[in-house]
């Protein structure tokens, strides 16, 4: 007994001494861990979009089509909706012949759109609207493939919403990293724009951090000319390489089709939206509870400040941590922690980024004065349009 424990003590001290040796020399050879706060495997390039092959024919980008287009799917949804009762309906007559017909008040209507293959565990990336209030949500793969998708959870203040299928062998797109992207990149977006099946057009980037557009509540977008049409909402707009940079969401159109204005959600908010929903079901942000307002020249000019940079506090929430810190109406609040806030937009995407529960320090100007406030950041209420 003696000598067997003597052989396995050995046998565990070699081990442990050629574990330490490899993870020291080679550690790549060992099994890695996920990254903490991954809840989804993401598959990421940090490579730049390159140009174009050129054939015989001109520029192709048929490559980056056939790497991301396995992973858009084309979602159509169904709901009840009431219809309107005529008066006519409770006339005894009516009644008679039609019977049982007239007590049917509800119909059901149906909606097509798009979304992104996320996980190889089946979750799916789209918008918000699309999916809003839906009884029943059905998707169906590049592959001919279909099936029924579950709600994990949304986020109707950036319009994003995570779909969950139950299917196997699913081709997950791959995410770019936003560095890389600049205005004047050729970009593909990829959906199924008015049911006609998934379709591809292309564009450039014509610009970046799109604000002010009164779409959601948290605006960041990415502005493209590549065609976006009914039904492409949640689909996916690649770079050159066919690596996810955005989730197609809306477009500027005075006739309901594409005008050249189309805008997409950027990729680091959705991931980081999605990490969120997936983790926990919702999307938790900060809120300190004020009414915020630009400061326009002239109010600069008012206020005695020395330009127009900042946030105006509006009016501040009864209560609420910014009142309990002692924020006043009329303040102009300049810098949140580390942090500078030159318009609304921009306070609200840097509030929203405290961890409810912990401390900032709101920079302030008070009669043209520096003041420094500390206060508890709150959990973000329901949406509401500029307010924080």
């Amino acid at each position: 007994m003696h000598k067997l424990w003597l052989i396995f003590a050995q046998a565990t001290t070699v081990a442990l001494a050629v574990l330490l040796v490899v993870s020291t020399l080679r550690p790549d050879l060992l099994p890695q861990r996920p990254p903490a706060g991954d809840v989804v495997t993401i598959t990421q390039t940090n490579a730049k979009p390159r140009p174009a092959q050129n054939v015989s024919t001109g520029e192709t980008y048929s490559a980056a089509v056939r790497k991301a287009m396995p992973s858009v799917v084309n979602i159509s949804t169904s709901k009840e909706i009431k219809v309107p009762r005529h008066p006519l309906m409770d006339d005894p007559l009516f009644r008679r012949f039609f019977g049982e017909q007239l007590d049917n008040d509800t119909q059901r209507t149906s909606s097509l759109g798009s979304g992104v293959i996320v996980g190889a565990e089946g979750y799916i990336l789209t918008n918000n609207h699309v999916i809003e209030q839906a009884d029943e949500i059905e998707v169906a793969l590049n592959d001919g493939r279909q099936a029924r998708a579950r709600i994990v959870g949304t986020d109707p203040d950036s319009d994003l919403a995570v779909l969950k299928v139950e299917l196997t062998n699913l081709p997950a797109i791959t995410f770019a990293t936003l560095d890389h992207v600049t205005v004047g990149d050729v970009v593909l977006a990829i959906g199924n724009p008015f049911g006609v099946g998934q379709t591809v057009t292309m564009g450039i980037v014509s610009a970046l951090e799109r604000t002010h557009l009164g779409i959601n509540t948290f605006e960041n977008f990415i502005q493209t000319d590549a065609a976006i049409n009914p039904g492409n909402s949640g689909g996916a707009l690649v770079d050159s390489t066919g690596s996810l940079i955005g989730i197609n969401t809306a477009i500027y159109s005075r006739s309901g089709g594409s005008m050249g204005i189309g805008f997409a959600i950027p990729v680091s908010l959705a991931r980081q939206v999605m990490q969120q929903i997936i983790q926990t079901g919702s999307v938790t942000r900060g809120w300190v509870g004020v009414e915020v307002d630009d400061v326009s020249p002239e109010l600069a000019e008012s206020f005695k400040l020395p330009d127009a940079k900042g946030v105006l506090i509006a009016g501040v929430v009864r209560g609420g941590p910014a009142d309990r810190a002692g924020v006043r109406p009329g303040d102009v609040l300049v810098g949140v922690n580390d942090q500078t806030v030159p318009n609304p937009s921009a306070m609200l995407n840097v509030i929203a980024a405290v961890q409810p529960g912990s401390v900032a320090r709101l920079k302030l100007l008070r009669n043209g004065n520096p003041l420094e406030l500390k206060l508890t950041v709150g959990k973000r209420p329901k949406p509401q349009r500029l307010r924080d």
